[in-house]
């Protein structure tokens, strides 16, 4: 060991002023207070049944996927593309402009509402998420939120778009970065890449 290495546990303990006081967990005591679902089970059940055999699949034609989230309950515009593997978890909670391009293996969790305007591209795997938790509760109750992107923003391959986010005019969510809060008109966020 050198002379200057920190003797163990050293570093822990200088830190320790800097630390929240540690959350138990109990995740048996999940109520899930507050998230209604907004469809009766037999709905729900439906969906997942036509968005895992027949939706997501590459055969399924992409002209027919705005008409089967129509059924479901979404507002779609026209001339969106919805091209294969898209995940969207309640159709019921999606509203999709005129020329929105969603790309292969895009997953919209709308727990709460997902706006998407119009001019809008949504790229390959890309993750919008209005789910969450408090992190400060032992049960880990939800802490959804709807998402906005506004006409013209541009939702980049692999990027994340989490609760309670809008994405501005025309901004930018480049590749693998997170949208963890507003993004202005305009704005471009990447991932470690200056813009």
């Amino acid at each position: 060991m050198s002379e200057t290495a920190a003797p163990p546990g050293g570093a822990a303990r200088a830190g320790e002023a800097h630390h929240r006081a540690v959350v138990e967990r109990s995740l048996r005591g999940f109520t899930g207070a507050g998230y209604d679902k907004g469809r009766p089970w037999l709905v729900q059940a439906a969906w997942f049944a036509v968005m895992h055999l027949v939706f997501r699949k590459w055969w399924f034609p992409a002209r027919w996927r705005p008409a089967v989230l129509r059924a479901f309950g979404a507002r779609v515009g026209r001339r969106a593309l919805i091209r294969h593997g898209v995940r969207v978890h309640w159709p019921w909670r999606l509203s999709v402009g005129d020329d929105v391009w969603i790309g292969e293996g895009a997953w919209l969790l709308n727990l709460q509402p997902i706006t998407i305007g119009s001019d809008v591209c949504v790229s390959q795997d890309a993750f919008l998420c209005t789910g969450s938790h408090q992190h400060r509760s032992p049960t880990m109750e939800f802490d959804n939120g709807p998402i906005r992107l506004d006409p013209g923003s541009w939702v980049a391959a692999r990027a994340v778009v989490l609760r309670g986010v809008t994405v501005g005019r025309g901004a930018v969510v480049g590749a693998s970065a997170v949208a963890h809060r507003d993004v202005a008109p305009g704005e471009v966020i990447t991932c470690g890449v200056a813009a």
